[in-house]
């Protein structure tokens, strides 16, 4: 395949250790690099677990490094436009994503799944679809599982079912998946891409390989995605929640209908699942599709999304205690994220935002309040900010807190019975949290107690 080439690794935490293990079973011409120069290179060999020889490099990029490698494996936090990246590309290397690695020893079908907002929740349902029909499946990618831990696993009848960011896609090459997915698209990660157009770029870039012979499922109700549908290579399948489709998938009331141009015919009611929420029906319709494109049996998909539940961390129910409810959205990392579990909720509602600093426009967020948000509680890097805008759109019940344990005591002690608990950010757990699954658990945590 590539077993005479030189590779260098950037980036040693999940996703590179990761490549290092995958790339350690065609070759041993590796450089495991990072900027980080204080890391503990005995902990890190633990860690990657492998004998064959690879060498670390940390701290600054010298000239010596960069004659060692033809190709470089970029984890998906390390940007594009880095000095670090644009010094490679120079001394000529190839660029990849950790995907692109993952996905040439891909064997079997490949189902791929992108987005701004949705694709936790669908990836994990295509995923249980696909392994009901087949026991070889894997879910992986941004989902938290590395795609490079995956790929060398496949066979000839797998099905690997990707969620995948636009990091991750920036840096793609051939990468092709049979069926792909776009949810849906929304500013975010402006920090990292700069422009909209950028970010929008990279979500379209899942279709860059796709043929006359694979699939795309769209959602109808994007604007950008409806126009987009009509400059790309691959089948159309779209689905909505708002329009009836004379070709699709659509939600009509309670019920959502598959309509292939011989007429509707109904697929499943949304009382008869689990998920709350026109945006979970909206995933739902696309999970569907991608499985009903890849060729999976509609009873199979059928049966698998009436018992289908919430995803961690994804408008999660917590616990009922004294009559409130408590919901865990830690995922919500945008504003549009975060509308869509205000909108889920029923009943009047308390709610957890703020975190690290993305550069987002809070104002719809605010406006899709209503009289369901009775307070607002700040916490973050964001906190001032958020209030900011809130007061400017007439929401003025808000409290500032300086922990994140001191707002969900706030919160405690304001709920009333029959109210709801919701912790949906609209923004990132950076700079308080590792990751937004820590928030979330810490979340539970309290609340449990």
């Amino acid at each position: 395949m590539f077993e005479d080439k030189r590779f260098l690794v950037f980036g040693a935490g999940i996703s590179g250790i990761g490549a290092v293990r995958l790339l350690s079973s065609i070759t041993d011409k590796i450089v495991l690099y990072d900027g980080n120069e204080n890391i503990d290179v005995d902990e890190l060999m633990e860690r990657v677990g492998v004998k064959t020889p690879y060498e670390i490099a940390l701290g600054a990029l010298s000239d010596e490094i960069l004659k060692k490698a033809d190709i470089a494996i970029l984890s998906p936090g390390v940007p594009v436009d880095k000095p670090e990246v644009v010094a490679m590309k120079n001394a000529g290397m190839e660029i990849w994503g950790e995907v692109e690695l993952a996905y040439r020893f891909t064997k079997g079908d490949l189902l791929a799944i992108t987005g701004t907002n949705g694709k936790t929740t669908t990836t994990s349902l295509v995923g249980a679809i696909a392994k009901a029909k087949q026991e070889d499946s894997y879910i992986t990618g941004n989902i938290g599982i590395p795609y490079t831990e995956c790929a060398p696993k496949t066979g000839d009848d797998s099905i690997t079912v990707l969620e995948i960011s636009s990091f991750q896609l920036e840096t793609t090459l051939e990468f092709h998946p049979h069926v792909s997915c776009i949810l849906n698209i929304t500013p975010d990660h402006l920090d990292r891409h700069r422009t909209f157009e950028n970010y929008a770029k990279a979500k379209f870039d899942i279709v860059k390989n796709q043929t006359e012979d694979d699939f795309c499922i769209l959602n109808y109700d994007d604007e950008l995605l409806r126009d987009f549908a009509g400059k790309i290579k691959p089948q159309v399948m779209f689905f909505s929640s708002s329009v009836k489709l004379d070709k699709g998938i659509y939600l009509d009331g309670k019920d959502i209908y598959l309509n292939e141009g011989d007429g509707p015919r109904l697929i499943c009611r949304t009382d008869e699942v689990k998920l709350l929420g026109r945006h979970n029906y909206e995933n739902i319709m696309a999970a569907f599709a991608i499985a009903y494109k890849a060729g999976i049996p509609e009873d199979i998909i059928i049966k698998t999304i009436k018992e289908f539940t919430a995803v961690e961390h994804r408008i999660e129910f917590v616990i009922e205690k004294n009559g409130v409810r408590y919901y865990n959205d830690s995922k919500g990392t945008n504003p549009d994220a975060a509308i869509k579990a205000v909108e889920a909720m029923e009943w009047p509602t308390i709610l957890i935002g703020g975190g690290y600093d993305k550069h987002s426009d809070y104002t719809d967020w605010i406006k899709s309040f209503g009289d369901k948000v009775k307070l607002l509680v700040l916490v973050g890097q964001t906190k001032h900010d958020i209030e900011k805008c809130a007061h400017e759109n007439g929401f003025t019940n808000t409290i500032l807190c300086g922990t994140f344990e001191e707002a969900v005591k706030v919160c405690m002690e304001k709920a009333e019975s029959g109210d709801a608990v919701l912790l949906s950010p609209a923004c990132a757990s950076w700079g308080m949290f590792k990751n937004y699954e820590e928030r979330g658990r810490l979340f539970k945590e309290l609340v449990t107690k």
